[in-house]
């Protein structure tokens, strides 16, 4: 680029923490024009300088009603906004802000150019600054403020879990200002900022234990143990649930004057700053506290243990294992302590997104179920309706892989859900849906059942926050879409998937896009090319801890891919299988020419399970039953696969399918006509 470009290149400010703004060098506000120019905007900031598809900006904007032009109408909206951005512009020279880059658009202004990645940034830093730096760091960082973050798109679904993260972060910068300014021993700024903090967020259970903090510092006991009555009372009142362990240990240290809440003169913080990384230092002394605080035997114990084994699930590999494991444990314990409510608790803390239909552990899920349905029995009858139907989701949800038409599992799914409606309680009414999620398979073709759960899912986790079921959402959507060949759709669910993935430090996430996008090309690219993406997919699950996904799936894939491409089977018989043997292996026989062996088989096969590959294990069957003329069998298939006409075979989990259905309905029909006996 020459001189005389560079000449017309300006700085741009922008602003989304309040109303969505933009300013130049010398800090006059840019006019944006029109409401939709802004959202135009708004939607390229929240991306973070990725590219945002002329499609999803389509349906963001008009929220799937566009109007005929709205192809032309957004890029209209940009070339405004170059306009506004960059006046100074030579006519057809590209824009080195706002982007055109492959199907869309990016903003690439600058993370210090952008109010909010300021904030995020500040915040972070402040995490090993010693105390008077913190302070005055979040003070500035707080000043960024003007409003609630995309104030102007409060209503707008793609703006709700930008808006949620920031203000939780929000949150978090006032109560770390209120730590340090405790740790410097200015207790009486600390409890000004803070009882107007709880009085506006009464749920934060940490700033009401400041808040106490504080005024016990200030000399105010009996104000310090009022405020912490005040924070059960609202706790029970509004969200149904009693304060945790902290507030009650700062209660019952305030009355008893503890020597440790008060910090010497010197030496606000630990002597010991320990490990050099402020996340390991924090998990040290945190773990410590707690294990010399609370007794080993404390019921307390068990309820942390399965919280914390909630977060560590979500971590993938050893984690998810070990998760499970200790998990179990936790439940087992519980249950001989005798207390079903402590039992319910442990049980239902344990609400991790599930998405996979076959259990990685089915002894383990079965001890779970009976352990949930014993402890129903066991609750009194005025016991809380949040924790009877946590347990009847967790029935639901363990219960996945089951042909659940009339069964205990269903029902158990249904009651949940109700009672999570009639609390009004988002968190519980995620962890519900997606045990109804596990239970719509009592017949092939529910693909679009399960895109409107996914969607209730996406919708009630974004508004909430709950960014991995926002997740889960989108992957149930994902399968749904591919189910129906909408691979364009599909893509546009792994995308968010993905891009919330790497903001939570979610990984196993990667091994269902990942999945996806070899499944799309197995079904849009020539047949090696679809091994290649598969085999390459593969890879993703080595060490992903998922054995019930794991075992078996890269050989069905490629089984399925053949049958998709007419080509024939062919048979290894030390091919591992897994769970998907049974269904698998009559075809293979077949190839290897042991026909009598395929029909002996054939003759005992079960009903594939009813789980996300029902269709693609019954088009399986189907294949081998025409070879061999088993009419039975080919009815059993013809009645089982109709429903699902219009989808392709197995392409509802979303990471592979045998093709169309239909085309395995119609061989069916072919065998099964009369000049065909």
């Amino acid at each position: 680029m020459n001189a005389c470009t560079l000449r017309h290149v300006r700085v741009v400010e922008f602003g989304v923490l309040g109303s969505v703004a933009a300013w130049d060098e010398t800090g006059e506000p840019i006019a944006l024009k029109g409401p939709r120019h802004r959202a135009v905007l708004a939607r390229l900031l929240i991306a973070r300088r990725r590219v945002v598809p002329v499609p999803r900006l389509v349906e963001d904007l008009w929220e799937g009603d566009p109007p005929a032009d709205a192809v032309g109408t957004v890029r209209t909206f940009v070339a405004g906004l170059r306009r506004a951005l960059e006046p100074e512009r030579p006519r057809r020279t590209p824009s080195r802000l706002l982007v055109t880059e492959g199907p869309g658009y990016a903003l690439r202004a600058e993370p210090a150019h952008v109010d909010a990645r300021r904030f995020e940034h500040t915040v972070a830093a402040t995490a090993d600054l010693p105390p008077a730096q913190a302070v005055s760091r979040l003070t500035e960082a707080l000043e960024l403020w003007r409003g609630p973050a995309y104030a102007d798109f409060a209503e707008e679904r793609w703006a709700r879990a930008e808006r949620s993260r920031l203000a939780e972060l929000r949150l978090t910068a006032v109560e770390r200002r209120a730590e340090s300014l405790l740790a410097l021993g200015a207790a009486a700024d600390a409890a000004a900022d803070l009882d107007a903090h709880v009085a506006e967020h009464p749920w934060r259970e940490d700033a009401w234990q400041l808040l106490a903090l504080a005024l016990y510092r200030c000399g105010r006991q009996a104000d310090a143990l009022s405020v912490l009555r005040r924070a059960r009372q609202l706790l029970r009142e509004h969200l149904g649930v009693e304060p945790g362990p902290r507030l009650s240990r700062t209660e019952q240290d305030i009355l008893r004057h503890a020597d440790h809440l008060d910090p010497g003169p010197s030496d606000p913080g630990p002597s010991d700053p320990g490990p050099s990384d402020p996340a390991a230092q924090v998990w040290e002394q945190a773990s410590a506290s707690y294990a010399s605080m609370v007794p080993q035997r404390a019921r307390t114990r068990l309820e942390s243990t399965a919280g914390l084994m909630r977060h560590l699930a979500v971590t993938g590999g050893g984690g998810l294992e070990a998760a499970r494991r200790h998990r179990a444990a936790a439940v087992a314990a519980a249950e001989q302590l005798g207390d079903p409510e402590l039992t319910a608790r442990v049980i239902g803390v344990y609400d991790v997104p599930a998405v996979w239909t076959r259990s990685d552990d089915p002894a383990q899920a079965d001890r779970l179920v009976g352990a949930a349905e014993r402890t129903l029995l066991l609750l009194q009858p005025g016991s809380s309706e949040a924790a009877r139907a946590r347990l009847l989701a967790t029935v639901a949800v363990e219960s996945r892989g089951t042909l659940p038409e009339g069964t205990r599992a269903l029902q158990a799914a249904h009651q949940a859900v109700e009672s999570a409606r009639r609390l009004k309680d988002a968190n519980l009414l995620v962890f519900a849906l997606n045990g109804l999620f596990m239970q719509t398979f009592e017949r092939a073709g529910l693909a679009a059942r399960r895109d409107e759960i996914g969607a209730e899912i996406t919708e009630v986790a974004a508004r909430h926050g709950l960014f991995t079921y926002e997740v889960l959402g989108h992957l149930i959507r994902l399968q749904a879409h591919c189910a129906t060949a909408d691979f364009t759709a599909a893509d546009r669910h792994a995308d968010a998937a993905d891009a919330l993935a790497e903001r939570h430090e979610l990984p196993l996430v990667a091994v269902f896009t990942t999945w996806h996008r070899a499944l799309r090309t197995a079904t849009t690219e020539p047949p090696q090319v679809g091994e290649s993406a598969y085999r390459a997919a593969a890879t993703s699950l080595e060490g992903a801890g998922m054995p019930g996904l794991e075992r078996g799936l890269l050989p069905l894939a490629l089984l399925c891919l053949r049958l998709h491409h007419g080509l024939p089977v062919t048979a290894d018989p030390h091919t591992d299988w897994g769970p998907y043997e049974p269904w698998a292996r009559p075809l293979t026989l077949l190839a290897e020419g042991r026909d009598q062996d395929a029909v002996r088989l054939l003759a005992s096969v079960p009903s594939p399970p009813g789980d996300l590959l029902y269709e693609a294990l019954w088009s399986l069957l189907a294949r081998a039953a025409i070879q061999v003329d088993d009419r039975p069998l080919m009815r059993r298939a013809q009645r089982a696969l109709e429903p699902a006409r219009g989808e392709l075979a197995g392409a509802a989990s979303g990471l592979l399918t045998a093709g169309p259905v239909a085309a395995h309905l119609d061989a069916l029909a072919a065998a099964l006509a009369p000049h065909a006996s």
